[in-house]
């Protein structure tokens, strides 16, 4: 079976066993546990709109989670069919940011590309962030600077309360030669953000306003 379940999608189902394990840990009522397991499992399930038979036989076990034990073999089972996030190679770099003359491509051997739902990096000699992410069967990217906030608040992102900075970037104006500033407060720490990810809604409305 070939992979098929999206990064954010692992982290949704991920987020799945651990309110199974809460509900096991505080809820005593059997049809309040019953709930839990159904809603869980249609959850999981409905993340995919054709999913096969096999497929289905892989997820459809969430429902039977009930400690961190179960939760680790499971997850375990399903995390070779995580589609890992595509390579990016200097060319990409080039292609995406031409004005970044001498911008590399970060180091990747150290990264489960598995938990990639973008690729985030700081480029220190510019000050600037910059960001890779799949669209519509291509890469786009989003650069500017970033400045600490110096205190947790909601990622634009990922929707979680963590530390953050403001990202600002600039587009082009609706006049010729002239440009326009936005910023968004994000992670400042992008693998923390990606492990966060359990929806892509936000990234796309982030790349809608900055593109």
């Amino acid at each position: 079976m070939e992979p098929f379940i999206r990064s954010e999608q692992y982290n949704f189902i991920k987020l799945q066993t651990q309110i199974l394990i809460n509900g096991h840990a505080t809820a005593n009522d059997r049809d309040v546990i019953n709930t839990l397991k159904t809603v869980s499992k249609e959850r999981v399930l409905q993340l995919f709109s054709d999913i096969t038979e096999e497929q289905n036989q892989l997820l459809a076990p969430v429902e039977t989670i009930k400690d961190p034990a179960q939760a680790e073999d499971y997850l375990l089972q399903i995390k070779p069919y995580v589609i890992p996030f595509k390579e990016v190679t200097e060319k990409t770099v080039k292609k995406l940011f031409p004005k970044a003359k001498k911008l590399k491509a970060p180091l990747l051997e150290n990264i489960d590309l598995r938990e990639l739902s973008y690729l985030g990096w700081d480029d220190g000699g510019s000050g600037k962030k910059f960001i890779i992410v799949p669209h519509h069967d291509t890469f786009t990217g989003l650069h500017g600077t970033i400045k600490p906030a110096n205190k947790k608040g909601i990622c634009a992102i990922c929707s979680r309360f963590e530390e953050i900075g403001m990202f600002m970037s600039e587009t082009k104006g609706t006049i010729q030669g002239t440009f326009i500033k936005k910023g968004n407060y994000i992670c400042l720490d992008s693998m923390k953000c990606n492990q966060n990810i359990t929806t892509l809604d936000k990234m796309n409305d982030l790349i809608a306003r900055l593109k």
